[in-house]
């Protein structure tokens, strides 16, 4: 087994790769529902969780595996640190360079920082999300839900719809999806989606009406506000009027599946009547992230 030292991102990864995530995946992911107690296989190894953006399901999730699977954690926050000090990010960085830490988990707004770490310490890293370039736990686990939905990837026709200029996740799913045989496309208004997108072998659809009539899967993304995606639009409530997932709009193909990261926009991006039909994967992707990061520090050990 020749598994990457650390995950940086899912372009880095190939498809043997993806098999001993999702294999692992399923084992933890039966453990999780069946209330089993997983070993603790990292017993008195160590983790910091070094967060510099919010998060809820990323960190938790994290927060849990790690607990799960025997790691001592560390949680770090910029509100309670030294940086509020004027400590600058790379002394804060060689600070915990040398604590020695086996793993660190790490989410930024730029870009490049989790690359940066790997050349910087001796910890194995995890990128939870840099900026807009990727968040391949997210990707992994969007990609794995998929897989235990229709039981195979190749030739899957997968629509990523919304923000994809502002999303690495959006990146992150094309890289995997790619790489694992499925026909990927993007849907949104024109400012969302990004200049040659299809020089990455990726249709654009501006249409949702057919992009649903077209795909066997939605993934959904949040309109960014805080990346000030919002400023890119006319309004949110036209965003809803041409793009929102409905369940008016499901109706057009009644087997399509919807996944969306979170957090969710209710009644932007998404209805919350959408939320809970039955084409819903919504809080099974929440689920399987949870088996899918026991599974990553398990092969990285």
């Amino acid at each position: 087994m020749n598994f990457p030292q650390h995950l940086l991102g899912l372009r880095y990864l190939n498809s043997q790769n993806y098999s001993e995530i999702f294999e692992l995946t399923d084992k933890y992911l039966s453990d999780i529902k069946d209330k089993k107690i997983i070993k603790k296989i990292l017993s008195g190894r160590s983790v910091i969780n070094l967060f510099f953006e919010d998060s809820t399901r990323t960190r938790i999730s994290f927060e849990l595996a790690e607990k799960k699977i025997g790691l001592d954690s560390v949680n770090f926050s910029t509100e309670v640190s030294s940086m509020n000090k004027g400590e600058s990010l790379l002394d804060t960085v060689r600070n915990i360079s040398a604590m020695y830490f086996d793993f660190i988990v790490v989410r930024h707004s730029n870009p490049g920082i989790p690359a940066m770490l790997a050349e910087m310490t001796n910890s194995r890293i995890i990128n939870a999300g840099d900026g807009i370039n990727e968040h391949p736990t997210q990707g992994l686990l969007d990609i794995y839900t998929l897989r235990n939905a229709f039981g195979e990837l190749k030739g899957l026709n997968v629509c990523i719809v919304g923000n994809i200029s502002h999303s690495r996740v959006a990146l992150s799913n094309i890289l995997g999806l790619k790489t694992l045989g499925a026909n990927v496309s993007v849907c949104g208004p024109a400012p969302f989606i990004p200049r040659h997108i299809e020089g990455m072998g990726v249709k654009v659809y501006f249409d949702i009406n057919d992009a649903i009539k077209s795909n066997d899967a939605l993934n959904v993304l949040r309109v960014q506000l805080e990346r000030e995606a919002g400023s890119l639009l006319t309004s949110l409530k036209e965003y809803h009027k041409y793009y929102g997932i409905t369940k008016d709009r499901i109706k057009l193909n009644s087997k399509i599946r919807i996944l969306h990261p979170g957090p969710m926009n209710i009644n932007i991006e998404i209805d919350s009547d959408a939320v809970d039909l039955s084409n819903s994967l919504i809080f099974d992707q929440v689920t399987n992230g949870l088996a899918v990061k026991c599974a990553l520090f398990n092969l990285m050990k």
